[in-house]
């Protein structure tokens, strides 16, 4: 035994170190804001339309993240952000709306006050206001007389309960008035045509707000909308515009244990290349998956969104340290026509990296 004296030290001792320990432990844990872009380039936009962007904030440090504020450099521009907590491995956004009342180039920026920053984040919008229909960005893609910006409609990175949207940018070239309406939309989708109607060479556009909350699941939804050409237009493959949702998983229940020791999921690549393929040719490559966390990884969604390739994969839940093959395989009759490179969507139950994009390089010629 121990003399009272020094047991009585070694018990002082013990808690000094307890209480450095848990010092710091809480040092180090810490938010961190990482954001998707700091800088969003508009191009050109014409004058009184409104241009709005978005920054996505995710959470990648071990303590939830507040944005206390966000401020603008004038009053032409407004800013809405998320006011809850962003837990780690959470995702934010910040949605910016230039109101293009000033013709001539601009730059403004967007300061984002947070308890991850002593100072300000700064973000910035630039572009140019023009009253030339004809300067603005050229619209590549046609159905009917309508002119669009782009001919899909992607919802990436989406958790639940936000409600984000994108725009679709349309013009009017027919030799009469017209009203941009989109048919057949899913419940979880809503649409908006600023103005309701275009004249003659007229421009506006459509914005299309995703509600994640009545998505049927997490992954990858897919659907199909229509674009009416006219009064009275029928659906047909010629004004189909494919919609993709991702709903990432809801990491929000896990517990601070779990979230310091995650499954971590590694692939060997995320780009293969098939090369050139034709009529009954196919080709195939493999991707190894592996677990370098401490937690079950679970691989819950795998989806194509071309027909072009298909994919098999060998184990869907792996454990710490295990590692599995994924096989892609290109098809060359379903090749010739692609607009672009095919990809394979991952959906895993890692929270720093829930969502995995392998793209599909092919082509028929």
């Amino acid at each position: 035994m121990y003399p009272t004296s020094i047991r009585f030290g070694m018990k002082r001792l013990t808690s000094i170190i307890i209480v450095l320990l848990a010092w710091i432990s809480s040092a180090q844990a810490q938010p961190k804001a990482t954001f998707d872009k700091e800088a969003h380039a508009f191009g050109t936009i014409l004058w009184k339309n409104p241009a709005t962007a978005v920054f996505k904030i995710t959470n990648t440090g071990d303590k939830p993240l507040v944005i206390s504020n966000v401020t603008t450099s004038c009053g032409c521009t407004d800013a809405e952000w998320t006011k809850s907590p962003i837990a780690p491995g959470e995702s934010g956004s910040i949605t910016s709306t230039f109101d293009a009342k000033a013709l001539g180039r601009f730059r403004k920026s967007i300061g984002v006050y947070c308890n991850a920053a002593a100072r300000p984040i700064y973000l910035s919008l630039s572009g140019e206001v023009t009253a030339d229909p004809k300067k603005t960005v050229t619209l590549p893609y046609q159905i009917g007389d309508i002119k669009l910006d782009k001919d899909v409609i992607e919802f990436d990175d989406a958790n639940k309960g936000e409600k984000p949207f994108v725009e679709l940018m349309v013009a009017n070239t027919s030799n009469k008035p017209y009203q941009p309406v989109l048919m057949h939309l899913p419940p979880y989708l809503s649409a908006e045509s600023v103005p309701e109607v275009l004249p003659k060479d007229g421009y506006g556009k459509i914005k299309i707000t995703l509600d994640t909350d009545k998505l049927p699941k997490f992954g990858l939804t897919k659907a199909t909308v229509y674009l009416s050409r006219f009064m009275g237009d029928k659906v047909s493959d010629e004004n189909a515009i494919p919609v993709s949702a991702v709903l990432l998983p809801d990491f929000s229940g896990l517990t601070a244990q779990e979230l310091q020791h995650p499954p971590v999921v590694e692939v060997s690549t995320t780009e293969v290349d098939m090369g050139v393929l034709n009529g009954k040719m196919k080709k195939s490559q493999q991707i190894v998956i592996r677990n370098a966390g401490e937690r079950d990884l679970e691989i819950s969604d795998l989806q194509v969104l071309d027909p072009a390739v298909g994919v098999h994969l060998k184990k869907h839940v792996l454990k710490p340290g295990a590692s599995t093959k994924l096989k892609v395989t290109a098809y060359g009759q379903y090749v010739e026509g692609l607009k672009r490179m095919p990809r394979v969507i991952m959906i895993t139950n890692d929270p720093n990296r829930p969502k995995i994009i392998i793209h599909v390089k092919v082509s028929s010629k």
